[in-house]
């Protein structure tokens, strides 16, 4: 090499070693400057430094898809509901950067619970879930069946509504100065303001490398303030999460009533890296103020570092929801359109629990619900937690089924016994030969310990239902991009059929995404 090139690229190499020295420093001062901000109660300066892209370092939640059970063998199936969205947001937020998202990150349930139905409401709040069941036959299993349970919560007036004792836990480390990140968090709360009543409380509370309240309880009334608070905030520093769980409780404690919706949202992307910060740690400290009528729901936020895992843990032992809010649009759906639910609980502890009918059915599978999965015993256990649902809110389950005179059997029968055709009356009382199986639901009145419960057989009548097979639609998908093994005749375009057949009124437009989302797929398989 001639000496002018050497000097040139001896040139090249100092400028790109000065770049990265200065990138370092600079996001090093950014720390430095906003924890010294923080410690004197002020607000950190806006010092962005560019950040090279990162590999996802996103966790989420580990599981085993529910595997075929007979029914000879384990006749019921018990499990928590769960009305969490996360999943279908990261799910759409994946696919509009253009790949499709990680297996583990979708859970079925998820998505079938990101849609309202169209299900039959409750008159009394006493009694506040009335089952929707519709058998029909699988659009991807000849020979096999559908059991399509859907439940919607009672609904409160808004004259009915109770006073909201909230505060906002706001994640401001250095992981959150992404757009979609804590900008996006200060927007999805002033929408929120527009859902409140001008009695209702607000609190914010922010956690970097140290934590801080920013705004003590106010009134919505006092809007013009919560808003200037919030545009103080800029986002750099260490995690401490747990710092800034237990600052949050105490300003709930500090303004709790009796008689309001006390609950904590905590916005971030779950990035905690200083002080306690296993799962098990955060759970026992959202346990101990659930108890005490202090509920937690979490806004997660941004990507590559989204610690799902987390964030579904701490919701679930928090009596509150785990939403993922990808776009303002989002944010309008979780905190404007759905309000109520994502505000007033109606039942804590609800579970679901079926016995199959062994003399008409063979087998079954519980599509998603993987870790929500309760033991036989757990049901009855009022001291067994399990999900809430709030005002309004769908919950829908779905198994496949297996009759006994399906010919599309999964599993073999047992050579050491009988086939059930031939000894009925040993397996089942004749009364109940035309039913399926008989579904349960046990739940807890707000404020109580003691559970009621709800009852009702399963008729073995198929039926034609747009709802159903709509959410039979977004099972499908869900499991197709899960790689499922269970699903053997179907495609991404039977999917945007039976979604695009049955779609009806869709008033807010999510039906119609979910297509669009369905056909990118297609694009990026």
């Amino acid at each position: 090499m001639h000496v002018p090139q050497l000097q040139s690229f001896h040139r090249l190499y100092c400028l790109l070693a000065l770049c990265l020295t200065l990138v370092a420093c600079g996001a090093h001062k950014q720390q430095e400057v906003n924890q010294a901000y923080y410690s004197k109660g002020g607000s950190p300066v806006n010092f962005v430094v560019q950040q090279a892209p990162r590999r996802d370092r996103s966790e989420y939640p580990a599981y085993t898809a529910n595997p075929v059970k007979q029914t000879l063998e384990h006749p019921v199936s018990t499990f928590s509901v769960d009305v969490d969205t996360s999943s279908y947001s990261i799910l759409r937020s994946h696919l509009k950067r253009g790949v499709m998202p990680p297996v583990e990150a979708i859970r079925t349930e998820e998505l079938l619970n990101y849609f309202s139905y169209d299900y039959g409401l409750p008159q009394e709040s006493d009694e506040p879930f009335l089952p929707q069941i519709t058998v029909l036959d699988s659009p991807w299993s000849e020979d096999k069946q559908l059991v399509h349970i859907g439940i919607k919560g009672y609904d409160i007036e808004r004259q009915e509504q109770p006073d909201s004792n909230l505060v906002f836990l706001l994640d401001v480390s250095g992981s959150m100065m992404a757009e979609n990140k804590l900008p996006l968090a200060k927007r999805s709360i002033k929408l929120l303001l527009k859902s409140l009543k001008p009695t209702d409380t607000i609190s914010l509370v922010v956690y970097a490398g140290s934590t801080g309240v920013v705004l003590k309880p106010t009134k919505v009334k006092h809007k013009a303030k919560i808003i200037n608070a919030l545009g103080s905030l800029r986002a750099g520093g260490g995690t401490a999460g747990a710092a800034g769980l237990a600052l949050a409780y105490e300003q709930a404690m500090q303004n709790f009533q009796e008689d309001a919706v006390n609950r904590i949202f905590l916005a971030t992307d779950g990035d905690f890296n200083i002080g306690a910060h296993s799962n098990d740690e955060l759970q026992a400290m959202v346990e101990k103020y659930r108890d005490e009528g202090i509920y937690l729901s979490v806004l997660g936020f941004g990507g590559y570092n989204y610690q799902d895992d987390m964030m579904q843990a701490i919701a679930q032992h928090g009596n509150g929801i785990a939403a993922y809010i990808d776009t303002l649009q989002e944010a309008k759906k979780v905190l404007v359109d759905e309000a109520t639910s994502s505000l007033f609980p109606i039942a804590n502890d609800v579970k679901i629990q079926i016995e199959f009918n062994p003399a008409t059915v063979a087998e079954y599978r519980l599509l998603g619900y993987e870790t929500r999965q309760l033991a036989r015993e757990d049901f009855n256990n009022d001291k067994v937690d399990a999900g809430e649902v709030g005002a309004g809110h769908s919950v829908t389950a779905i198994y496949e089924i297996s009759p006994t005179s399906s010919s599309k059997q999964s599993v073999d029968p047992l050579r050491y016994q009988q086939p059930v055709a031939d000894k009925p009356e040993s397996l089942t009382n004749n009364n109940f030969a035309d039913e399926l199986g008989f579904l349960k639901i046990r739940y807890k009145l707000p404020g109580s310990e003691t559970s009621r419960l709800i009852s009702t057989p399963i008729a073995a009548q198929t039926q034609t239902d747009n709802e159903a097979t709509f959410a039979s639609a977004v099972a499908l998908y869900a499991e197709l991009i899960k790689n499922s093994v269970y699903i053997q005749n179907a495609n991404l375009d039977d999917v945007v059929t039976m979604a695009k057949e049955t779609k009806g009124r869709d008033e807010y437009g999510y039906r119609a995404e979910f297509i669009q989302l369905v056909e990118l797929s297609r694009h990026l398989n």
